[in-house]
């Protein structure tokens, strides 16, 4: 099978009216397709390398259709959804729609996306976003995000899973949008929708392992490999045997979300854990494909690694040995601001020390550039100069959130004016900043763990490995149930609250934050002239930034004390900016006066000075 970067192959597709079919199974002696609604039975025909093809005018969009396999131990045949379906209705036991990816009549054609150095990305979950969890509710919430200044949505993973409560990491068809969430049609309509309002759209994909229900695909083929393991079960076989098939998979995967959804970006899922040693990474080849469609499109695509690795080859360019991935979350920024803000250092905290290591991921976007890291023990990243628009960083995602065990906010853990502060640390950084739903109006609802498998052993084994994963912590609330509706529904954001003043005061300090980051160039992405200094005995850091002539210098004061500022003697010239303690963010100081440079920095809060 030849990819084709202009439609896809893999699956049932339509073209001039004829349903063309192709199915990779290498285990199989045979293989039909079944259309049960018109009683019809097609054989398909055996091509190299473990693919099956068929072409034919009785399949019309709407069809429901199955797969029949003929294995080679046994003439009995078994029926399974096609794991290359572009849409499961039923969910993932049930039968696949012949879906046509050219009837959806774009209105946005024009749309030729934003550059990656202007994204102020918000990660979200659709399920718990809006009251109504779908696509359409997601819709009706674009102006908040407009008014807020957010220039690209983070979709959390939208593959089909098992039931509909999930976090999305769980999904075992990669080509099928969730039904529960408005399917193939309600995406197209949310991305039309959001590029209208100038907003991109990325999406959270999954390559390095597929969930525990509804999972089809070995009995087609060599999907998975026995040669690595991951933290979520067997490995996706991207370098063994039999794995040109998988490779190929993926790729029509990535290609299918920016060529036939519009997707601007995705974020690739743990990259760490794609365990690939061929002569050339999977990743590379995937950045090469989209590099080719991206230029014969005119419109440039991004992609987005989760990478617990310091390791730059993820982001250095293909042709200088890299795997080409644009940017990267990273996830120490955050650890060593957490623990700036006084979170206790155990776990994988335990590598960071706060303000110190805080200073040093704003000079060197990585803290471990070749030291020892006693959580790993080992040395453990290398130095980089890549630029910061390859960085992203945040104060809270859905991981931080929502692996913790009851789910809470920073708002809830470590108040509301360090919250603040936090926040402030973000958009000062010449870094790309992401914020996580609800945060930029310090929501009162957590973010918990949820599934809803059909099986009832699943369910029962997701609990159990949740009671292990913090038997240690001795907390006088009760474990939420991840199986339980109620968990699922208490993760729904408090839109209710956003009137209230406190819930006010913080969004109106989100947006002030991000308008600064906009319109001042001196906190936009430029490494080279960025200083960070910690002072330790203050709890305290200075950022030094410039860019074309503009100055800035940001005072983060961690502790619970005020400090005075006599110890910085380069303010001359300069103006306030934004002060977080300023009464129209919660704070008990007047409007900021920018003309006034004041004396002292409040305790738990954050200053900007401009010039």
């Amino acid at each position: 099978m030849q990819i084709n970067i202009n439609q896809r192959t893999i699956g049932l597709n339509f073209k001039d009216g004829v349903a063309g079919l192709w199915v990779w199974a290498p285990k199989a002696e045979a293989v039909n397709l079944k259309v049960p609604s018109k009683s019809l039975t097609l054989p398909l025909e055996e091509k190299d390398l473990g693919y099956w093809t068929l072409s034919t005018n009785a399949v019309t969009e709407g069809d429901d259709y199955m797969i029949e396999l003929f294995g080679n131990e046994t003439k009995e045949s078994e029926i399974f959804p096609d794991p290359a379906s572009l849409f499961q209705p039923d969910g993932v036991q049930g039968k696949s729609k012949a879906y046509n990816q050219q009837t959806y009549k774009w209105q946005h054609l024009n749309w030729k996306g934003i550059p990656l150095t202007d994204y102020i990305i918000y990660e979200l979950h659709v399920g718990t976003f809006s009251t109504s969890g779908d696509f359409k509710g997601l819709e009706d919430k674009l102006d908040h995000l407009v008014d807020l200044g957010v220039t690209a949505i983070e979709l959390m993973p939208l593959a089909q899973f098992s039931g509909e409560r999930n976090w999305g990491y769980d999904g075992v068809f990669p080509f099928a949008v969730q039904n529960s969430y408005g399917g193939p049609d309600g995406l197209k309509q949310l991305v039309d929708a959001c590029h209208a309002k100038g907003i991109a759209v990325i999406l959270d994909v999954v390559y390095n392992h597929f969930g525990p229900e509804g999972n089809h695909a070995p009995n087609f083929g060599f999907y998975f490999t026995d040669k690595y393991k991951t933290p979520w079960g067997s490995a996706v076989n991207f370098d063994d045997a039999w794995s040109d098939g998988v490779r190929d998979f993926f790729i029509e995967n990535v290609l299918m979300w920016f060529r036939d959804f519009h997707i601007d970006a995705l974020r690739l899922d743990a990259v760490h854990a794609i365990k690939d040693f061929g002569p050339k990474h999977i990743l590379a080849t995937i950045s090469e494909h989209v590099a080719r469609f991206s230029a014969q499109s005119g419109k440039a695509h991004y992609l987005l690694a989760e990478l617990d690795l310091n390791d730059k080859r993820f982001i250095n360019p293909v042709e200088k040995d890299g795997y080409g991935m644009h940017g990267q979350w990273v996830d120490e920024f955050h650890h060593a601001l957490r623990v700036a803000a006084g979170q206790k250092p155990i776990g994988y905290y335990s590598d960071f020390n706060g303000i110190e290591d805080l200073a040093k991921a704003y000079n060197d976007a990585y803290v471990y550039t070749g030291a020892y890291s006693p959580h790993r023990k080992k040395k453990f990243g290398v130095p980089n100069d890549n630029p910061g628009e390859q960085f992203i960083i945040f104060s809270q995602n859905h991981d931080q959130v929502g692996n913790r065990m009851l789910g809470e906010r920073s708002s809830q853990l470590i108040g509301f004016d360090l919250a603040k502060v936090l926040a402030g640390a973000v958009f000062c950084a010449p870094f790309l900043p992401l914020i996580f739903m609800g945060e930029e109006w310090a929501s009162e609802k957590p973010f918990q763990y949820f599934v809803s498998h059909t099986n009832p052993e699943l369910n029962e084994a997701v609990r159990k490995g949740r009671k292990e994963e913090f038997k240690d912590f001795h907390h006088p609330e009760e474990l939420p149930d991840p199986a339980a509706e109620e968990t699922f529904m208490n993760s729904k954001l408090d839109w209710e609250n956003l009137p209230k003043e406190k819930h006010r005061q913080m969004l109106n300090y989100y947006k002030a934050l991000i308008a600064l980051k906009k319109s001042n160039p001196a906190l936009g992405l430029n490494r080279k002239n960025t200083l960070a200094k910690a002072y330790t005995d203050k709890n305290l850091l200075t950022l030094h930034r410039e860019t074309a002539g503009q100055h800035a210098v940001c005072i983060l004061n961690f502790s619970e004390a005020n400090h005075d500022l006599g110890f910085l003697s380069n303010l001359q010239g300069f103006s306030l900016a934004l002060n977080s303690a300023s009464i129209q963010y919660g704070g008990s100081l007047p409007m900021v006066n920018a003309l006034t440079i004041p004396k002292i920095i409040q305790a738990q809060s954050i200053l900007i000075f401009i010039k």
